[in-house]
């Protein structure tokens, strides 16, 4: 059996294509604009996005050189529009936010992450599927320098006006320990409790932790400068400690950190979900209880 793998990060590539050798005997890696690293996968290609051009149209330079029984891709904007390009070439469709791949079938979700299913693919099968669902398998293959795959520019192609690139601020959520999620308990009666943020960045900096946010704090409050939030539509982390504070625990949350090693809850309603599906609950309010738990760390 042979998997491809796309990506747009070079960590995002190895972690798949580790992945991917636990389904198939051979595996090969295209990188959109990233490093391609070496010794993870048997054949590995590099697709530069030329200037005026956008990512999503890498779909044509990955097309001359696919030929896979399976498709495993980084669940990024760009590289979702590019892996669902080419699934429908091939008359297939993608089976998106995978939690697991075994035999052929791929659990996922559905409903906003109220429920899972698992699905066989017709004919090429093609994934989106977070790095960190495969944990610790280990990359391993051949490949060396990477091919450069030429531009191929689509019949309609979309022309970049202008881009400004996003400042990252912060730790890669997706590869710490300890993630402190700040929720609507972190907006008062004048808006975002910015002192309160600063209390959670300390329990971050104290554990080797990050800071990250609920969506309703990322998209609906002002001031918020959250590089991204965690949830269905947002990441999906697996840190070995995830402290939910001012969470109410809403399954569309839940999703973004159910597979946590260990989930702390605090809320102050003693009647929120979040307290059915956390380890460690302290019911409180986020005045009180972070920055006590600041002092204890």
């Amino acid at each position: 059996m042979k998997a491809f793998v796309i990506a747009e990060h070079s960590d995002a590539a190895a972690q798949l294509a580790a992945g991917a050798r636990t389904v198939a005997d051979e595996v090969a890696v295209a990188v959109i604009n990233a490093e391609v690293p070496a010794g993870i996968a048997d054949a590995a290609y590099h697709v530069a996005v030329p200037e005026g051009a956008i990512a999503d149209d890498a779909y044509g330079a990955i097309a001359t050189v696919l030929d896979a029984d399976v498709v495993i891709a980084e669940p990024t904007r760009h590289v979702k529009s590019v892996v669902g390009r080419l699934a429908a070439a091939k008359g297939a469709a993608v089976i998106t936010d995978c939690l697991s791949i075994a035999d052929g079938a791929a659990v996922s979700m559905y409903f906003g992450g109220v429920g899972q299913i698992t699905r066989k693919a017709k004919g090429t099968a093609f994934y989106t599927v977070a790095p960190s669902v495969f944990g610790d398998a280990a990359a391993s293959g051949s490949n060396g320098a990477a091919e450069e795959l030429a531009w191929v520019a689509p019949a309609n192609a979309a022309k970049l006006v202008a881009s400004e690139p996003v400042v990252k601020s912060g730790v890669d959520l997706t590869k710490a320990d300890v993630v402190v999620a700040c929720g609507r308990g972190f907006v008062g009666k004048t808006g975002l409790n910015t002192e309160l943020i600063g209390v959670a960045e300390q329990i971050a900096a104290k554990t080797n932790g990050g800071v990250g946010c609920s969506r309703p704090l990322a998209e609906g409050v002002e001031g918020s400068d959250f590089d991204s939030y965690i949830g269905v539509s947002g990441l999906q982390l697996t840190p070995k400690v995830y402290i939910c504070a001012g969470i109410s625990g809403q399954m569309q949350h839940m999703v973004g950190c159910n597979r946590s090693g260990v989930i702390i809850a605090i809320n102050k309603d003693k009647n929120a979900p979040i307290f059915k599906q956390c380890d460690l609950g302290v019911v409180g309010s986020v005045e009180d209880v972070l920055p006590a738990l600041a002092a204890a760390l």
